[in-house]
């Protein structure tokens, strides 16, 4: 398909992730088949709202055609939260940020130290009660800087100090771990595909750890990142001697840092790691989507440097361009060359800063903005 011309029914595929802070990606679609269809109203259009693993994976997977199910469990601060995960058949998808995210403390508090994934492992414990044998687990957008230890904890593990009590929640009390304890981990995690869905591929400590890279956008100081990657690398180690060498080899391989070092423990409990977008593409049947469409629009909040590794727009277009299908994005703001985007297999983007440059203005209206764009969209491409 050109600008201006259509040679073949179009049957549009929008296959967009949320723009963070304004619309899930169930409100993106809705908007921007509005928009298409304010052009050209007879106009198929099919929706398949994405995600990466990060926060928003769950509804993706329910609008998907996965049944949303709903648990209380421990939030990061310690107090008790509803969290979902999304069930189809014996295939679940499991959400950290649902559980320990970063969108569940009050505004402006923080707890980069004490922040703790126990409430994710009781969210996986409820997915294996639901008879769940394959686990998606999406990490991302966390509160938590913990390795993973919380989770560990509420899937049977124990962590105890010197004096043989268990160690304090978060990623901070792990300076002081003596001893660790896997014996009782969930048994049935060994019959379990449990599968670590990631845009990050971060070791667990380091310069590019978890603590030094994601710290501070949890609230971590200077002094709270160093604390927290030499509590971590102290987690590594005492679990080494449980266990043996898998917790080291664990520790440096690639998605052990997502979301705090959650990462860490779900590679701990066996997890093997994929890129977030590539495996939600498979689990929500983007393949089929793809085959019926004619053109695709994609996109997310913001189109930068981060859209191009492993984001969920880059995944769509990577996908599409290997099926000789146009790409479009539309996004809040754009912050890349058009060279770059056409690497990337996108043909154009259309970022609502272009009717509204304003951010101020242009979030709180984003779905009449996005709406004006999509209909831009329409009559160059479908008119």
């Amino acid at each position: 398909m050109t600008d201006g011309a259509a040679t073949q029914v179009a049957h549009v595929l929008v296959a967009a992730d949320k723009f963070k802070g304004s619309l899930t990606a169930v409100q993106v679609a809705e908007r921007v088949t509005a928009g298409l269809r304010r052009v050209v109203p007879e106009l198929t259009v099919e929706t398949l709202p994405v995600a990466d693993g990060g926060d928003g994976t769950v509804a993706a997977a329910v609008a998907a055609g996965f049944e949303r199910r709903e648990v209380r469990v421990t939030g990061p601060l310690g107090e008790q939260v509803t969290a979902a995960y999304a069930l189809r058949g014996t295939t679940a998808v499991v959400e950290m940020a649902e559980a320990s995210g970063l969108q569940l403390l009050p505004t402006g508090v923080f707890a980069p130290l004490t922040a703790t994934t126990y409430g994710s492992g009781e969210l996986l414990r409820a997915a294996l009660d639901a008879g769940a044998t394959t686990i998606v687990f999406g990490v991302g957008g966390s509160a938590t800087t913990d390795g993973g230890a919380g989770m560990l904890a509420a899937l049977g593990a124990r962590f105890l100090d010197a004096a043989g009590e268990p160690v304090g929640p978060g990623g901070a009390p792990l300076a002081d771990l003596a001893t660790a304890d896997l014996s009782g981990l969930d048994p049935r995690f060994a019959d379990v595909d449990l599968i670590l869905a990631s845009d990050v591929d971060n070791p667990l400590t380091g310069p590019k750890g978890a603590p030094a890279v994601y710290g501070p956008q949890k609230g971590a100081t200077p002094d709270d990142v160093r604390t927290l990657d030499t509590a971590l690398a102290h987690f590594a180690t005492v679990l080494e001697k449980a266990i043996g060498p898998k917790a080291a080899e664990a520790a440096v391989a690639p998605g052990a840092g997502g979301a705090g070092g959650i990462g860490y423990g779900a590679l701990i409990l066996g997890a093997s790691f994929r890129p977030g977008i590539e495996l939600m593409l498979e689990v929500l049947g983007f393949a089929p989507a793809l085959e019926r469409a004619t053109l695709v629009i994609t996109g997310e909040g913001s189109l930068d440097e981060q859209t191009l590794h492993g984001k969920a727009p880059a995944g769509v277009a990577a996908a599409a361009r290997a099926a000789g299908k146009e790409v479009v994005a539309v996004c809040g703001r754009l912050a890349l060359p058009p060279e770059a985007l056409g690497k990337a297999g996108i043909r154009r983007a259309y970022p609502l800063t272009a009717l509204e440059p304003d951010p101020a203005k242009s979030m709180p209206n984003a779905g009449p903005l996005l709406e004006e764009v999509s209909a831009a969209i329409a009559r160059d491409f479908l008119a």
